[in-house]
């Protein structure tokens, strides 16, 4: 009975997490627009920026296939949030409701797990070290950042920062200083390999409700959520407060896409549409955008399988998903 007891405390727990966090999506959605009439001033206009502005997006142009790489489970109560390859072999997966960061082989069998609470946002530093946001559940407001070395029989994560909240999305640097997105705040957070803000660079880094986040060359990329024209903007990593729109996906409260994880790929950005299920591409230097794939289930990161067996990365793009499931896009 005990037992039975703790298993439907649990599946309540469950339960009240995705409730909340369905709650917070609802919320910020609704919240689109004024929330990016009222802080996003510092913007460039959509026609400045060379952007479009269109709902209805094109499609790319370029033959696509899906094909499921991990089953998932029950949509949401199996979410999976990110994803990174280690360069070594391994896929490294944020399961953000089942508190644990899982690593796969190119085969999709499971060759490590280890817990840890609401992990989020993941990339690989520099230093070879694997790095994820961990707090990113709502349910787990006390977050931060950790490290683990991916190389380890069983990996044990290591805490770098500590004390954040609302945190979603993090990149990485050459140098190793760790950028980390904030969907509810105003300024992209700045912190040295040591683990000390950059007080001075997140004030000028004044976006507001950012999530997912990527570093191409002198630019780091974010996709706006808290935005109802579903944004991306370029933040110098030199000059944050040059910050500028890229483009914007839609021209209304109703066609807001709830942009998630964005990755860099063959000159272009690919950004995964929460709402709308798709993969959209595109130019950073223009800002045309087009649909890349269709039909996938709530979509939270893509990224390239670079290092990871035979799977090519010219042509080959990972994505995990809230239903739980992680999906190879195979493109032309």
């Amino acid at each position: 009975m005990a037992h039975e007891f703790a298993e439907l405390t649990r599946e309540m727990t469950v339960m009240a997490m995705v409730t909340v966090m369905r709650r917070i999506r609802r919320t910020l959605f609704a919240a689109g627009l004024t929330a990016a009439l009222a802080v996003g001033g510092t913007a460039l206009p959509a026609a400045a920026a060379g952007a479009q502005t269109s709902d209805r997006l094109e499609a790319c142009g370029e033959r696509t296939s899906v094909s499921v790489f991990h089953q998932g489970g029950i949509p949401l109560l199996d979410w999976r949030e990110n994803l990174e390859f280690d360069g070594r072999g391994t896929l490294w997966v944020s399961h953000i409701t089942r508190h644990r960061v899982e690593g796969y082989a190119p085969d999709g069998t499971l060759r490590a797990s280890f817990p840890l609470s609401g992990p989020g946002g993941i990339r690989r530093g520099p230093d070879g070290m694997m790095y994820v946001n961990y707090g990113v559940n709502p349910l787990t407001p006390h977050g931060g950042i950790a490290r683990f070395d991916p190389t380890a029989a069983a990996p044990k994560p290591e805490k770098v920062v500590d004390g954040l909240s609302g945190i979603n999305g993090l990149a990485v640097d050459t140098e190793g200083s760790l950028y980390v997105s904030r969907e509810l705040a105003t300024g992209i957070l700045k912190f040295r390999p040591d683990g000390t803000k950059d007080e001075e660079w997140t004030r000028d880094a004044n976006v507001f409700g950012t999530n997912g986040l990527e570093i191409v060359g002198d630019q780091l990329y974010a996709s706006v959520l808290l935005d109802a024209s579903s944004r991306i903007v370029r933040v110098p990593l030199k000059d944050p407060a040059r910050h500028t729109t890229v483009t914007r996906l839609s021209s209304n409260l109703l066609g807001g896409k709830f942009l998630d994880d964005l990755t860099a790929y063959k000159g272009s950005l690919v950004v995964a549409s929460f709402r709308d299920g798709e993969l959209i591409r595109v130019d950073p230097a223009t800002g045309r955008a087009c649909t890349l794939v269709t039909g996938l289930r709530m979509p939270t990161s893509v990224r390239i399988p670079r290092g990871f067996g035979a799977h090519d990365t010219g042509h080959t793009l990972f994505v995990v998903e809230a239903s739980g499931r992680i999906v190879r896009v195979t493109v032309g």
